[in-house]
């Protein structure tokens, strides 16, 4: 198939850090390959917003547009009268069109050009929340029944994205199918260390802080004051970070590494005993499905919405309030958790999400 993806946002973060050097990293890139390993001829369209900051080539034809109306428009809903355009001249040439999220003006374009062959990959859970939700709610309320009646079908990255985005549509998959993983970056290590690891930006709504404080509770538990824990990332709370250690008088045992390449990160995380996560607004968090491919199981808070999907597959725990007894848990079952991560690699893959994506829109899955 000619398969056509439209993600204008390449990457988070927009304003918190530069402009990368290169997008290879990023979850969509990884996807397209995915589409390109099981034969598929992929075509990726975004923003100019999200170009990288040094030119590089490609494993497939990626179009860069230019936006408008940026003063008036958030960076989170992009308008882009060229991505518009190219769906009028070119969409009959497609014989997918897969669009990243319902509540975005590149989906309404397919919506509006060629609904029939348009699947959205839907994220969000909950209305978004700037500007009081009004606008999202407008546009759940209004657009979604006026201008996305014939659209396909729409696939949630989640059990909670299908729960809220079946209130609006019933052409709603019952199969969720979360972010892929390219296992070629993300590999298994042999061994374990004496280490647990923090991969996020270095923002207040991360909750960086409260990891640091967990782990040091669980310093102070016989037999555990030589663990180590691995801070991945950099942002605006590096410093009071960096403080927050000095306090706990824990500097030997935490190691700011800055942010790392996949390559880099992935061996620090197959590495550990588990990812720590504590925060308290990210619905999709890619680091997840990065740690249980590298074999690393998760120890998380219920705000990410793979939180069920760790508990019932028994790849690490998710709860509220975690705390340094969770963590003993971990590193004494850690080659059953771990084990529990490595059986299901495959499935997490980009091939596979690829995969499953074509069978939903070829109306052939099966739960």
């Amino acid at each position: 198939m000619k398969i056509l993806i439209l993600n204008p946002i390449l990457y988070s973060g927009k304003g918190l850090n530069s402009i990368p050097t290169t997008i290879k990293d990023t979850m969509i890139y990884n996807m397209c390959l995915g589409f390109k390993s099981l034969g598929h001829t992929v075509t990726l369209c975004a923003v100019d917003e999200y170009r990288p900051s040094v030119e590089e080539e490609y494993d497939f034809d990626i179009h860069f547009f230019k936006t408008e109306m940026t003063r008036l428009l958030p960076d989170a809903l992009p308008f882009s009268w060229g991505i518009y355009k190219f769906l009028r001249k070119h969409s009959g040439e497609y014989d997918m069109i897969l669009t990243s999220e319902v509540f975005g003006f590149h989906s309404l374009f397919a919506a509006l050009v060629a609904p029939h062959k348009t699947l959205i990959w839907h994220e969000l859970c909950a209305h978004q929340k700037r500007f009081f939700t009004i606008p999202s709610r407008i546009w759940h309320y209004v657009a979604i029944p006026l201008f996305f009646r014939k659209v396909r079908i729409v696939v949630g990255r989640s059990e909670r994205a299908i729960r809220f985005i079946s209130q609006f549509m019933p052409q709603v998959s019952p199969v969720f199918v979360d972010h892929g993983i390219n296992l070629d970056k993300f590999r298994l290590y042999e061994t374990k260390s004496k280490q647990f690891i923090s991969s996020s930006r270095l923002i207040k709504q991360k909750h960086v802080d409260i990891i640091i404080k967990k782990f040091g509770e669980f310093l102070h538990v016989d037999g555990y004051s030589d663990f180590r824990l691995i801070v991945a990332g950099g942002g605006e709370a590096e410093t009071e970070l960096k403080d927050l250690v000095k306090s706990l008088d824990i500097e030997r045992n935490v190691e700011f590494v800055g942010f790392l390449s996949q390559v880099e990160l992935n061996k620090y995380v197959s590495e550990s005993c588990a990812v720590l996560v504590a925060t308290s607004r990210d619905s999709n968090m890619v680091s997840i499905p990065e740690a249980i491919v590298s074999g690393t199981p998760v120890i998380t808070n219920m705000v990410p919405n793979l939180a069920e999907f760790i508990n019932e597959k028994k790849l690490g725990i998710a709860r509220d309030g975690w705390d340094y007894t969770d963590m003993i848990k971990i590193v004494e079952d850690n080659e059953y958790y771990s084990s529990n991560c490595r059986a299901i690699r495959e499935s997490l893959s980009t091939r596979a999400a690829a995969q499953k994506l074509i069978y939903i829109y070829e109306g052939t899955a099966s739960k």
